[in-house]
């Protein structure tokens, strides 16, 4: 895993930013980016509203809005299974439970390893090859236990080779 990022880091991301309000959103994306456990701790957020001049609470406002942050610590790789109609209808519930035994933890869980977390999202807009699950910015469809394992496998060998092809449905 990643060092843990400093305040002096956190000061830097926000100065290489303008210590611009308007980037508040790519501020927050970058701590958590260079975070190491993928969440943006209050500490952090504390620093992004004294050096912006903003509430805490509009930071956190931000942080708890939107799908992409956290303030829970969570694994380098966060996968996330839409739970939108078309996704439901095709087994979203099934496809759940095959990364959960997969990769031994429950939905909204984090592994031992500090490698995965599994949780919910809303529509991808991948309705078409559903069930899905998105990891990073790459969307999965046609799910089935087989290619889930080879997923998660390709995952903790970080083959990237690997991982873009089954990107490719």
């Amino acid at each position: 895993m990643h060092k843990e990022l400093t305040n002096e880091q956190v000061l830097k991301i926000i100065k290489a930013n303008g210590n611009s309000k308007e980037r508040l959103l790519s501020i927050l994306l970058e701590i958590q980016k260079a975070s190491g456990h993928n969440s943006v701790d209050e500490a952090w957020a504390k620093i992004v509203a004294q050096e912006l001049h903003l509430p805490l609470t509009k930071v956190y406002n931000v942080l708890t809005f939107y799908a992409m942050f956290s303030t829970k610590h969570r694994g380098k790789y966060v996968i996330e299974i839409c739970k939108s109609t078309p996704c439901k209808v095709t087994k979203s519930d099934e496809i759940v439970q095959m990364f959960e035994e997969e990769l031994g933890i429950n939905i909204s869980e984090t592994t031992p390893d500090n490698l995965f977390t599994l949780m919910h999202t809303g529509c991808v807009g991948a309705c078409d090859i559903g069930p899905v699950a998105k990891i990073g910015e790459r969307i999965y469809g046609n799910l089935t236990k087989e290619k889930i394992s080879n997923i998660v496998s390709l995952y903790r060998k970080g083959d990237t080779n690997g991982i873009n092809q089954a990107a490719n449905f």
